[in-house]
């Protein structure tokens, strides 16, 4: 499907766009850009056909498909280093929760040569890094994937999530942002403020509140334990 394809951050989403990229063989060679040491070594155990990468310098220069996993703050950080080397008319897409604040993004800081089509798989866990991956994750999971005017590039985009195992849906950035905040940015910001306040009173008090929860405040804890980092970027 692609040459060449560059995930970029490699915690639980993108160590499963990976394994599942090797699953389907979705491209030849498949490069990954990881800067933690502990997720790195952990990846290479997943497969001897990854390629890591140290940075992202002329190497990226032929990629066909970037995939950006990292969590959005980074994303700043990334777009030049994008500018600066690829240059084979490659497609980006990301896996953010939200989408008007990437389209201000790309549109102020992205090279106007590339493109970037926005996506969202609904498939995340509370569990975080690169040894929870796996390749069924996206298995029957609803993608979003943003308008876009460029059809031909939108269609490979499409053509890849359903290739994972997605089933697509396409929204506009507003339409997206407005539905996600119901279902799953407020839930997380109840748990996590739910979940707060019970710690604050467990401290207070000194009574073990864990061993009275029932169902209910464990369920919210399971949601409360995502990814910290990510989840501030989303609130933000």
């Amino acid at each position: 499907m692609f040459n060449k394809i560059l995930i970029i951050g490699c915690g639980l989403i993108g160590s499963s766009i990976l394994r599942a990229s090797l699953s389907k063989k979705i491209a030849k060679k498949i490069f990954v850009y990881e800067i933690s040491k502990k997720n790195i070594l952990k990846i290479r155990k997943i497969s001897s056909k990854i390629k890591i990468l140290k940075k992202l310098d002329h190497n990226i220069s032929d990629i066909n498909l970037v995939i950006l996993c990292t969590p959005m703050s980074q994303y700043k950080n990334i777009i030049p280093k994008l500018n600066n080397y690829l240059s084979n008319d490659p497609i980006i897409t990301d896996v953010g929760s939200t989408k008007s604040n990437i389209d201000l993004l790309i549109k102020k800081k992205l090279n106007k040569s590339l493109h970037w089509i926005m996506s969202h798989p609904i498939a995340g866990s509370e569990v975080s890094g690169p040894e929870h991956g796996n390749k069924n994750l996206f298995k029957n999971k609803w993608c979003i994937i943003i308008k876009d005017k460029n059809t031909i590039k939108l269609k490979k985009i499409i053509k890849f999530w359903k290739k994972l195992g997605s089933n697509i849906a396409i929204m506009d950035k507003n339409e997206h942002d407005k539905i996600f905040s119901i279902t799953s940015h407020l839930p997380h910001l109840i748990a996590y403020n739910l979940i707060k306040t019970a710690q604050d009173f467990q401290k207070k008090y000194k009574k073990n509140l864990i061993k009275f929860s029932a169902g209910g405040l464990r369920d919210f804890s399971r949601t409360a334990a995502s990814n910290e980092i990510m989840w501030k970027d989303i609130f933000f």
